[in-house]
């Protein structure tokens, strides 16, 4: 295989506004950050960077001659991958790059891991297959040893994704944009990287914290070809501390040291546990260490934190959500996570820092993540600043119908009938609906063990939406720590743990009639500014009331939050999502323009505002 082609092989393809992260990125250097701050291990081989690609129809063989360099993982639609065109789904779109194991991991497994690629990717190791993943938002791991060579190895990666013509889950990627759906992303879109294992390593952990019983539950999960019987792990519990403007580190003696079987929970007692809340976010640093005999075959470096989240009746016998058993108003803002140069992929991970340090500087502690699901160090951040996160479900199946989930639920107030009817939730391929269970788990199995997220959201806005009533059911015996709010905004079915109201277009309201959920409205606001200059597309512009200029919609915002919004609290309302923290393409109702140069209000003036303590 030729080389890698060098930097000037690449650069920014000019036509969008770019951040200025973008401006300064440094291809040598791209997403640098070890990838799963819950997961770490102290070797490991960046594979981010330039690797060549091709566009083929779909069918064809691997061409022999690739078409130019791409820059991973920035998606193929994206200014930022150098490319940026279109990936239709009749074609097929191919990667490769060469890797060369270092002389120190000889004798080691070589794992190759994917944060996220999307949406069905096969990977290739010297021309041999090693397996296949479907699913456009979630890591996948091969042992790709038995394929290597000891100088250069060609990896390949072969990628269909069909968008919005399949009916899989894929958010709001639409192959032609406009609206409230946006640019499609395909492709590696996530950090890439190897890491070496022991004969027997730790797959993953699961991590349950119990504050009413000062305990820490751990579950280790060994990949082996031998029983897990013969394995043992040493745990190592640090201090815990504030990590809000500093890496978690694993430095220091620990406060209490263990040694357990690795195939079944082991209890953990927590001394006298510090609580993790959006205002005091104290992570304890853990180290799990497994052993066969004295022989140690891997170790991962990980935290937790001592939190609990729930629903409960405050002093005044209102439904109210809890934190550590407190009632707290979950007060936060709608976080779609696109960027304009790196699409699903932000530049940095400053970047990616700087959007949750603005949600909490607006004076928010929550942020609904909106029809995505975000590389792990995004929610690192969130644990260590202290975000409460309340995580959406991708969707499939059918997208917005204009008339049937905008203008009948908005104008005319109709936000509930059955969900069984599949054909039209175009879901009534049996197929499809495993596939949106298979990644719905997949999604829990992943962020099970962030601290900060609190809800979990199966479906929005009755996109796709099948069975809601039974997925929540699923969902809550899965993962019983956490509320579900089964259906956000519409079709209710009368389920889940949250009575969850969009309110756009008129006076912010919530029922006078209670049931026995906890009652938010999940989205409102969506107030536009128009500012030159930092906009997607200046002829085009979605929003759902406009201004004309900043003291005009800060004082709007304001007044929504005073005269509307903080009135129904006392009448039971006990969560609010404004929508959005950031425009995205089209639409431009967030505080802070695409390219996070404008922020359009007052910070001070709105966290003032923002203030909200039950």
């Amino acid at each position: 295989m030729k080389k890698q082609k060098d930097k000037a092989s690449w650069s920014i393809v000019e036509g969008d506004i770019i951040t200025s992260w973008g401006k300064k990125l440094n291809i040598d250097e791209v997403l640098p950050e070890y990838p799963r701050p819950q997961g770490v291990r102290e070797q490991w081989l960046n594979l981010n960077g330039l690797w060549e690609y091709a566009v083929i129809p779909m069918g064809d063989e691997e061409p022999k001659d690739y078409q130019g360099d791409i820059l991973v993982p920035f998606p193929i639609e994206s200014a930022l991958s150098g490319v940026k065109r279109a990936l239709l789904p009749e074609e097929n779109l191919w990667y490769r790059r060469a890797f060369t194991i270092p002389e120190r991991w000889k004798g080691k497994r070589i794992l190759l891991n994917f944060g996220a690629v999307d949406w069905k990717a096969e990977v290739f190791v010297n021309n041999s297959s090693i397996g296949s993943h479907t699913g456009g938002y979630y890591p996948f791991t091969f042992d790709i040893t038995d394929y290597l060579k000891e100088e250069e190895n060609i990896l390949v990666v072969k990628v269909w994704d069909p968008t919005d013509s399949y009916g899989q889950e894929r958010g709001k990627q639409v192959l032609k944009p406009k609206g409230i759906y946006y640019t499609p992303i395909s492709g590696i879109w996530q950090t890439v990287w190897l890491e070496p294992v022991g004969e027997a390593y730790i797959e993953r952990i699961k991590l349950t914290p119990y504050i009413d019983k000062a305990t820490l539950e751990l579950e280790t999960f060994v990949n082996s070809n031998t029983s897990e019987a013969e394995f043992n792990i040493k745990v190592e519990v640090l201090s815990p501390d504030l990590f809000v403007d500093k890496e978690i580190h694993w430095e220091g003696s620990p406060i209490l040291s263990l040694e357990g079987k690795a195939d079944k929970a082991n209890e953990i007692a927590i001394p006298e546990p510090v609580l993790w809340t959006p205002d005091t976010p104290y992570l304890y640093p853990i180290i799990i260490t497994l052993y066969k005999g004295d022989e140690l075959l891997d170790q991962l470096k990980s935290y937790f934190a001592m939190r609990s989240f729930g629903i409960s009746t405050d002093e005044n016998n209102v439904l109210r959500f809890m934190i550590n058993n407190k009632p707290v108003f979950h007060n936060g803002v709608l976080d779609q996570g696109y960027w304009p140069d790196g699409l699903y992929t932000a530049p940095s991970d400053e970047a990616l820092l700087y959007d949750i340090k603005l949600t909490k500087d607006l004076g928010f502690n929550t942020s609904r993540k909106h029809i995505k699901v975000e590389p792990l160090r995004w929610y690192y951040h969130c644990d260590r600043i202290g975000l409460i996160v309340w995580q959406d479900m991708i969707n499939g199946g059918c997208s917005m119908k204009l008339i049937k989930h905008g203008i009948l639920t908005n104008f005319f107030g109709i936000t509930s009938r059955k969900d069984n009817n599949y054909k039209a939730a175009e879901r009534d391929s049996a197929e499809n609906r495993e596939n949106y269970k298979k990644e719905l788990k997949e999604m829990i199995d992943t962020l099970y063990n962030v601290p900060s997220i609190a809800v979990w959201v199966p479906f929005n806005e009755d996109w796709g939406q099948f069975d809601a009533n039974e997925t929540a059911l699923w969902v809550k015996e899965y993962d019983p720590t956490r509320t579900v709010d089964h259906a956000s905004g519409w079709m209710d079915q009368g389920g889940g743990e949250v009575k969850s109201l969009h309110v756009y277009f008129k006076k912010l309201s919530i029922p006078k009639k209670k049931d026995d959920r906890v009652i938010a409205i999940t989205e409102y606001g969506g107030y536009t500014l128009f500012e030159e200059g930092h906009v997607w597309r200046r002829d085009k512009e979605f929003g759902y009331k406009s201004y004309k200029s900043r003291e005009a919609l800060q004082e709007a915002y304001i007044s929504l939050i005073e005269e509307q919004l903080k009135p129904l609290i006392s009448q039971g309302l006990s969560g609010a999502i404004y929508t959005q923290l950031t425009d995205v393409e089209t639409e431009i109702n967030g505080f802070v323009t695409y390219d996070r140069e404008v922020i359009k209000v007052s910070k001070d003036k709105v966290m003032k505002i923002n203030d909200i303590i039950l």
